[in-house]
């Protein structure tokens, strides 16, 4: 099936990419632990990175797909060239001027991100100061991300699903030099990678321009202009705004509540960045490869055909994120404390780490299940609809995180952002059934009942297996040992669950393997 063909090399790109992630995070946990440094340069990150979901990703490629597929079925090819062309020329200039703004707001944008970094003055300021060298980064995966709306319309996915490697390629480098050269606990450590934000950001657009070079799409260089063309892009951009970055918003929301106390703000990033691996592995898969399905089909008249796609994409995303969001809640300090626990990470702050990663792991397949509904919105260019929601879930955010912050105690800010997935997916998925824009089938309902049977034999015999190996997970037994212990643990509940899940039809272990690789 084409379908899962392209959310395996999406998916299989984002594996290679989270991996490094995980070698880079480790060496940032050894290097700076849970310091004001770390504490400086995640804030600093999380404010390009959070422009770039929001606007670059999130609100334009919900808009410029839809509206480039019709370009392309109702004008052809050198027409929908010359929209992106333009299209380009209008991101450039908008993110060219948001970019100089930030740099010159950066005070105010700490301080409206970690307020609580201002009862710190060294720390405030190498915040900002990490923000002005990182935000061009923001106009790098601009561009990226138009590119690979590009070549993901044609069924291009590698070269842009690698293009984030990049990222995690560099910063190691930088890490390893700061190891060398002893600087790992000053703040040139902070600088040096905060330059290395920008750089794999001019990298990663090098990668996906050459692979539209060679897919044919050379777009010339063209002056912005105010047409009907570029009226009806920003028309349905700027609801996608919110509708696209809710999760984004989310974790500012809660990176703003974290800053209040020392050390919280590194506990919910290295959280965070496992519960990213099984995020980006699916959830980007979908959305990235589901979009441009749905949008060329439909534009086709080939409504059946886009509701076998969204059962497909649901149904796969639940397959692989039921089982992996038990996994994370049961498994959460094993995990940190293998992956973390060393150097300057000590063992209060894996489990501090791991009561964070649980909280977060409820809301999984909420965030993936959203990656499938909003592209049925998107698709048929409402982007207003999938606003409205993300901000009516917003507010809540803004109501619980702090609520559930002073009630629970840190980890009240991971469950608070796990509650909002499942908000917008509610809203979501009324508003589609209301519509009847998707009804969910036969061969779902199906698959769904034998994925719920297959993750609670997955529980039974992931808690027992963990009770037993508990021991070897310990720092004083050596990484090897700690390792082993976390591959077999994991292994354990892979063949539970898929063993399991063939038993009772939730997959076909066969059909499955044939469908991704397209055979």
């Amino acid at each position: 099936m084409k379908l899962y063909r392209g959310f395996a090399t999406v998916g299989g790109m984002t594996v290679i990419s989270r991996l490094l992630g995980f070698v880079r995070d480790i060496l940032i946990a050894a290097v700076l632990g849970a310091s004001a440094i770390s504490d400086a340069f995640f804030v600093a990150l999380r404010v390009p990175n959070m422009f770039r979901r929001i606007f670059a990703e999130g609100a334009f490629n919900a808009a410029f797909i839809p509206l480039y597929t019709k370009k392309l079925h109702e004008a052809g090819e050198e027409a929908a060239k010359e929209y992106a062309a333009r299209a380009l020329a209008g991101l450039s200039a908008l993110l060219v001027l948001l970019v100089v703004l930030a740099i010159i707001a950066a005070p105010w944008l700490v301080m409206l991100l970690a307020p609580g970094f201002a009862e710190d003055p060294d720390k405030f300021s190498l915040t900002v100061l990490l923000v002005r060298i990182a935000m061009p980064y923001l106009l790098f995966m601009s561009w990226v991300a138009l590119y690979t709306g590009l070549l993901n319309t044609l069924g291009k996915f590698a070269a842009a699903a690698f293009a984030p490697s990049i990222l995690n390629f560099v910063l190691i480098t930088v890490l390893l030099g700061l190891i060398a050269t002893g600087h790992g606990q000053d703040s040139v450590a902070g600088i040096a990678m905060a330059w290395g934000v920008a750089v794999s950001g001019f990298l990663q657009v090098c990668i996906v321009v050459f692979a539209a070079f060679r897919a044919g799409l050379r777009l010339r260089l063209a002056k912005p202009e105010w047409s009907d063309d570029m009226k009806r892009l920003v028309h349905l951009a700027i609801p996608g705004v919110i509708a696209g970055g809710v999760g984004q918003i989310a974790l500012v929301i809660a990176t703003i509540v974290a800053s209040l106390e020392d050390g919280v703000v590194s506990w919910l990033y290295y959280a965070d960045r496992i519960f990213q691996l099984p995020l980006g592995l699916i959830g980007v898969a979908v959305g990235v490869v589901l979009l441009p399905d749905l949008s060329h089909k439909l534009r086709s008249g080939d409504r059946e055909a886009a509701s076998d796609s969204e059962n497909r994409a649901l149904e796969f995303s639940l397959l692989m994120t039921v089982p992996a969001a038990v996994a994370l809640y049961l498994c959460a300090e094993p995990i940190m404390r293998v992956l973390f626990e060393r150097g300057a990470f000590s063992a209060s702050d894996a489990r501090a780490s791991a009561m964070m990663l649980a909280m977060l792991s409820f809301g999984l397949p909420a965030y993936v299940v959203v990656k499938v509904l909003q592209p049925s919105f998107f698709a048929r260019e409402d982007t207003k609809t999938p606003m409205l929601y993300s901000g009516l879930a917003l507010v809540g955010n803004a109501v619980l995180s702090p609520t559930l912050f002073y009630v629970v105690g840190p980890q009240g800010i991971a469950l608070a952002t796990s509650l909002v997935g499942w908000i917008n997916v509610a809203l979501l998925a009324f508003a589609l059934r209301r519509r009847k824009q998707f009804v969910l089938d036969h061969k779902f309902r199906r698959a769904f009942r034998g994925i719920i049977i297959a993750s609670i034999a997955m529980a039974v015999g992931l808690w027992a297996t963990a009770y037993v190996l508990e021991p070897y997970f310990a720092p004083s037994n050596g990484l090897l040992i700690q390792v082993a212990s976390l591959a077999a643990l994991i292994a354990v509940g892979v063949l539970l669950y898929f063993g399991v899940g063939s038993f009772v039809g939730a997959l076909k272990p066969r059909t499955f393997v044939k469908d991704v690789l397209g055979r």
